[in-house]
């Protein structure tokens, strides 16, 4: 059996920015001194006139970078999610969302698998926040191909955007016939006994709980949800309808995440049970990522169990 190819998001970022800078002139790329961590360096290599280092004063990156969109450039700034959608979350509403400029933020180092650096860094409450400002687009991928196509994609797209990169490898499951398109979701797996919804790394977990679950006579539909926002409420609306039972999966907090998104769709327009797999709502730690994971119940067999307990809920 062929080993599976792993990439880290935050690596598919800084090679899509790469190869976009040939094309995109009006393109630049900021960064926050963690042009290393984000890989934005691979641009700045490249393309040096069209990087700015801004130092570690983000809230003047983004102030900056809502500037420069005014002038017909496309800004791509980066930074960890915490320092992001946390530190710079008032001038992001203020600044890029209220006049709805085309700023594209970019963060990575989101969620629990950011690891050894600790619940400081591991931002699980930027999905909320970047949803609660109008107008924004979020995304997140969950892997290489998906990446650099929501790249490519969010420089196309006239408005802003934020986009969770993470730190850790994850496997490379999508073809290169894949079309992503900003505010639709993928049924990778058909089913009809439950549905797991799920976004950024959590999709491959999904896809391994999809298998086990299949060995015990369970059927379940897979959907990748790399749009939290606008979220596709049809894809939410057909797996409610087939399947009546619906796990959403998301390496952020549970709430204000996708996890309250699928259920506001559900609730208002095709009621199902709904169980919610994330961060239940507490700090992370520092750890091995991998591990981490797998203690805050993001994992495969967690996922498949939860789906379990709704099958032998619905049949008492």
């Amino acid at each position: 059996m062929a080993e599976i190819k792993k990439i880290a998001l935050r690596d598919s970022y800084g090679n899509a920015l790469k190869e976009l800078g040939a094309k995109a002139k009006n393109l630049i790329v900021m960064d926050a001194d963690l042009a290393g961590a984000t890989k934005t360096g691979m641009f700045q290599k490249e393309y040096p006139d069209q990087f700015f280092d801004c130092g570690i004063a983000e809230a003047n990156m983004i102030c900056a970078a809502a500037g420069m969109s005014t002038m017909g450039l496309v800004p791509f700034v980066s930074t960890f999610a915490m320092f992001s959608a946390g530190r710079g979350f008032e001038q992001i509403r203020n600044s890029i969302g209220y006049p709805h400029l085309n700023v594209k933020i970019c963060a990575t180092h989101g969620g629990i698998s950011v690891g050894e650096d600790g619940a400081s860094h591991q931002c699980c409450e930027d999905f909320a926040l970047m949803r609660s400002i109008p107008g924004m687009t979020v995304m997140c991928p969950s892997d290489d191909v998906e990446a650099k196509q929501m790249v490519q994609a969010a420089y196309d797209y006239e408005g802003p955007c934020y986009i969770r990169f993470g730190r850790m490898p994850v496997p490379v499951y999508h073809g290169e016939d894949y079309q992503f398109e900003i505010g639709k979701a993928e049924v990778v797996r058909d089913g009809a006994d439950a549905a797991i919804l799920a976004t950024g790394l959590m999709v491959h977990e999904a896809m391994a709980a999809a298998e086990l679950l299949e060995a015990q006579g369970i059927s379940v539909r897979v959907v990748n949800i790399p749009t939290i926002k606008p979220l596709d409420e049809q894809a939410v609306i057909d797996a409610a309808r087939v399947c009546g039972k619906i796990v959403t999966v998301e390496e952020h907090n549970i709430f204000g995440g996708l996890g309250e998104a699928v259920c506001s769709v559900t609730a208002e327009h095709a009621p199902a049970v709904v169980r919610r797999i994330g961060v239940m709502d507490q700090f992370g730690h520092s750890g091995p990522g991998s591990e981490l994971l797998k203690q805050f119940g993001l994992c495969a067999e967690h996922i498949a169990e939860e789906v379990k307990k709704m099958q032998m809920a619905q049949a008492g």
